[in-house]
Parts: structure tokens; C-alpha cells; sequence
């Protein structure tokens, strides 16, 4: 049972990223590509905790947890770049 729902849920998740980056791409104005972007990292940790849990290792917990942080700074840096056109003040 846990293992049919782990492949519908990915199947689902993927679908996501995909319309994400239709979004990324074809977005009308800076603020929805970002917003894409910054969807799209939520969505590839959900489909790494679920390649997790669907594997059984613990490894994959611990590049979820990098690619978070990794995207929390990279869209804040975006959006002060895009605010005030430089990161470091």
C-alpha cells in the first residue's frame, strides 16, 4: 500500500516541476519566475524525501535539508538583488 502511494505521489510531484518550469520559462514578469523557482525547490525536496522513504536510506533526508537552505538564501538573495540591484550592501 505505502508503496503505491509513494509512486503516485511522485508521479504527481514531477508533474509539478514540469508545470514549474513552463512557469520559469514562459513566466509574464520577473516576480512569477521567481516564484516558479523558488516553487520548484519546494517541489525537489518533496520528490527527494520521497525517493527517501521510498529507497529506505537516510541519505536522502540530508540533501533535502541542503537544498533547502540552499534555496531559502538563493531567493532571498534574488529578490534583494531585484529591490534594491545589489546583494551585499
Amino acid at each position: 500500500m505505502l508503496d503505491i502511494a509513494l509512486k503516485i505521489s511522485i508521479t504527481l510531484i514531477l508533474i509539478s516541476i514540469l508545470l514549474n518550469a513552463y512557469r520559469l520559462t514562459a513566466g509574464p514578469d520577473m516576480p512569477d519566475r521567481i516564484l516558479a523557482l523558488d516553487t520548484m525547490y519546494v517541489n525537489s525536496i518533496a520528490l527527494i524525501v520521497l525517493m527517501g522513504l521510498w529507497l529506505n536510506t537516510k541519505i536522502y533526508f540530508e540533501a533535502a535539508l541542503l537544498i533547502a537552505m540552499l534555496g531559502f538564501i538563493s531567493t532571498v538573495a534574488v529578490c534583494k538583488y531585484i529591490l534594491r540591484g545589489d546583494i551585499i550592501e
